[in-house]
């Protein structure tokens, strides 16, 4: 929901250009190619603080890290700053 969320504000102050799909569609063409959605859980939000302040700041990015760590998901991403929480938990793909 993190990354939607993301989307949308991004969208809405014109930083991110969408062709053929508005914010309003991606949750369900998602839902269609079988991609599951993973709700940000209590647990994931009060224990954020404990993720380590490393010198990615993005706050969207700092919670998809936290909620891939403490749910032992892999996290796709090409950003390559977020390799540095890989001795704190995180496993990347891409």
């Amino acid at each position: 929901m993190i990354t939607y969320w993301e989307i949308s504000l991004k969208y809405s102050i014109q930083k991110l250009e969408l062709r053929g799909i508005s914010p309003d569609e991606l949750l369900g063409k998602a839902k269609e190619v079988g991609i599951e959605i993973l709700e940000l859980g209590e647990g994931d939000a009060v224990s954020f603080h404990s993720l380590p302040k490393l010198k990615h700041k993005d706050p969207f990015d700092r919670l998809i890290i936290w909620q891939a760590i403490r749910q032992e998901l892999t996290l796709i991403s090409k950003d390559k700053e977020l390799k540095e929480y890989a001795k704190h938990g995180l496993t990347m793909l891409w």
